[in-house]
């Protein structure tokens, strides 16, 4: 492929079933409340969180790996409805290590999307990898965004026993991919160079990045898991708490796709070390406002929150340049990972010390991440071509 062309058919093709795959990885944290109010505890909650973090997220570099090697088209299409079938079942089955066993298993479907389709997202991208990352990120955040809009209305009119139903959108996702997935990438696919050697020489720049992720994505994780159960100590119902988090979440998305796009203009340590700053005071403002204002300011954390979403990816893509689905697989996985884990932690804290403490806790981590990310090489802008100039698919 011409290194200016840009296919923006498998752009976005990819991005909708980003979209679909991401509404399920935020099914737990949304259906927690209703399992906390049928009797399980928050702490053991929170660990069915991590325990599918585990699978979804740590595995991600494996299968990235094995991208690398071979293109592995499969991987999108049963990945996806592997984990739609799963977690779908959640509602059903009351018995803790049976559920423990079904969110483990299920992780390994996303872990299996990630890393290939992110890989075949930033091989149609041409030049514009940064804005174009930023649109597939974009999408998934948007999933994030939607998952409590439709699952809490939907338990509350029938029940958890129905959350079967709820593996649908995953297989229309999964026959979409099955077709549309590009054959011809199996071909043109070259041997990478060995992968020790390249991770020998980027171990510190990656290392940083994986450290900045981490703590932005226990916040992240966090707040998903925890800012309903607040809302509701607050006396805000289940319905107003999770049109909140979508207004975080869509405004996490659509910072992102400012992000990407600034990050390609500015650089991509400017966008990272910038945003991550700027949401802990915005968070702090939210939680000790009222009304209309505190609706903005969270609107804004959200946006500040992600806006390095896709940018982190691309640094660890431009760190490790023949290794582009290891790359992903590191920041997707390993890096959030890490920082997803952490969430049953905050859970017993939660539990132990308040879920207010847990909250005021979480904010301040993307601080903390913006911090990391000063130790960042900045490196110099890349080259971006005229839309005029680029072609279409």
């Amino acid at each position: 492929m011409d290194i200016r062309e840009v296919k923006r058919g498998r752009v976005f093709s990819f991005s909708l079933a980003h979209l679909v795959n991401d509404w399920y990885m935020n099914y737990i944290q949304t259906i927690l409340p209703f399992m906390v109010a049928a009797g399980l505890s928050i702490s053991k909650g929170a660990f069915l969180v991590s325990a599918f973090t585990i699978t979804s997220s740590l595995l991600q570099p494996v299968f990235g790996y094995l991208v690398d090697q071979k293109n592995q088209r499969w991987m999108v299409y049963v990945g996806t409805m592997w984990m739609a079938v799963l977690l779908s079942l959640l509602g059903v089955f009351q018995n803790y290590p049976l559920l423990f066993i079904i969110v483990t298993l299920a992780g390994l479907g996303t872990a299996a999307f990630h890393p290939q389709a992110s890989s075949m997202v930033t091989s149609a991208s041409g030049q514009r990898k940064g804005f174009f990352q930023a649109v597939f990120t974009a999408a998934g955040n948007v999933g994030w965004a939607l998952t409590p809009l439709v699952v809490v209305p939907f338990i509350q009119a029938y029940s958890m026993q129905y959350t079967p139903i709820l593996m649908l959108p995953g297989v229309f996702a999964a026959i979409l991919l099955w077709f549309t997935a590009p054959r011809d990438q199996v071909k043109a696919k070259s041997s990478p160079p060995p992968l020790l050697p390249a991770l020998r020489s980027a171990r510190a720049e990656l290392a940083k990045v994986v450290l900045v992720v981490a703590c932005r994505s226990l916040a992240y994780f966090g707040l998903i898991s925890f800012l309903p159960l607040y809302l509701q100590h607050k006396n805000i119902s289940l319905i107003a708490g999770s049109r909140l988090i979508f207004l975080m979440l869509f405004a996490g998305a659509m910072g992102g796709l400012v992000g990407g796009y600034i990050s390609d203009l500015m650089g991509r340590k400017v966008v990272i070390v910038g945003s991550l700053i700027a949401a802990t005071p915005l968070f702090y403002l939210f939680l000790v406002t009222r009304g209309a204002l505190s609706y903005l300011l969270l609107a804004l954390a959200g946006a500040t929150l992600l806006a390095s979403f896709s940018v982190t990816i691309v640094v660890a893509q431009e760190a490790l340049p023949k290794n582009a689905a290891m790359a992903s697989g590191l920041m997707l996985g390993f890096g959030i990972g890490i920082g997803g884990l952490g969430v049953g932690l905050v859970g017993l804290l939660a539990q132990h010390a308040g879920i207010v403490y847990a909250i005021n806790l979480l904010i301040w981590l993307p601080l903390l991440a913006g911090l990391f990310g000063l130790a960042l090489k900045g490196k110099q802008v890349p080259a971006v071509l005229p839309v005029s100039e680029v072609n279409k698919n």
